[in-house]
């Protein structure tokens, strides 16, 4: 199985969904043209790190964006990893990745389990409970937001499960740039699979953002790199170079967890 990626990775109006709901769907469109099979959005698309506003501007149960997502997939035939989105629920609000197949169809909702305190997300988002594995034709994926790469454990309790690729949305801040690039390529070589990471451009009233989204092969090769700015960048992927990544050197085999 062979995919086009493609990872919009976009400067994010703070606080402002109507803006945001107007640029990704330009962006949609721009991105689709590439030919992608799979098209990735960014962590917290819609509002950005407008913490403490996100009772008044969160998507409430993500309906808003679900339909926007499930219209663009159909419109554009292709699997949209939607990035994360602000989800005000009865019990709080997550931050909430979205799954979307090429037929509309909502196949995954993750909410972020690890909340980064450093910028107050447990002050104003709830952690997730449940895994971030969803299926697109028949091929095991996981989804992961952000700061969960730190936690390779996380990382391998779903891979160890047969997921092939992973996809990490994030809005990971430009002084730790060295930290994203490290942390997402040692995900691919300890792991055997495919990464793609996508990361926001631009800056907010308290941070400037890294860009540099990652499309990294189960080698820890970068076939795909943006720079800071706006940009769609696109590769392709061939799904049988996880298969002989792992038969050549068999980690999943060689485990020994008992231990662990």
């Amino acid at each position: 199985m062979k995919w086009k990626i493609a990872c919009i990775q976009l400067d994010i109006t703070f606080g402002e969904p109507d803006a945001n709901y107007r640029s990704v769907e330009a962006k949609l469109s721009e991105a689709a043209n590439t030919g992608a099979d799979v098209i990735v959005l960014p962590e917290l698309w819609t509002t950005g790190y407008d913490l403490t506003r996100l009772d008044e501007i969160a998507d409430h149960e993500a309906k808003r964006t679900i339909r926007f997502l499930k219209e663009s997939a159909k419109k554009y035939k292709v699997h949209l990893i939607g990035g994360s989105v602000a989800k005000k629920t009865q019990g709080g609000v997550y931050n909430t990745l979205l799954i979307v197949n090429n037929k509309g169809e909502l196949v995954k909702e993750y909410d972020k389990l690890h909340l980064f305190k450093l910028m107050d997300e447990h002050h104003f988002l709830q952690p997730g409970q449940k895994d971030g594995l969803f299926h697109l034709e028949d091929i095991l994926l996981a989804g992961f937001i952000c700061y969960d790469i730190r936690f390779p454990e996380w990382i391998r309790t779903h891979t160890s499960k047969g997921a092939q690729a992973i996809f990490v949305v994030a809005e990971w801040p430009k002084p730790r740039l060295a930290h994203w690039r490290s942390l997402l390529i040692a995900r691919a070589i300890e792991n055997q699979c495919f990464v793609i990471g996508v990361n926001r451009a631009g800056s907010d009233p308290a941070n400037e953002f890294a860009g540099h989204s990652l499309i990294i092969d189960p080698w820890g090769e970068v076939i795909g790199e943006a720079g800071e700015k706006e940009e769609i960048l696109a590769a392709d992927i061939d799904f049988n170079k996880t298969s002989e990544v792992r038969n050549m050197i068999p980690v999943f085999q060689d485990r020994r967890p008992e231990f662990y």
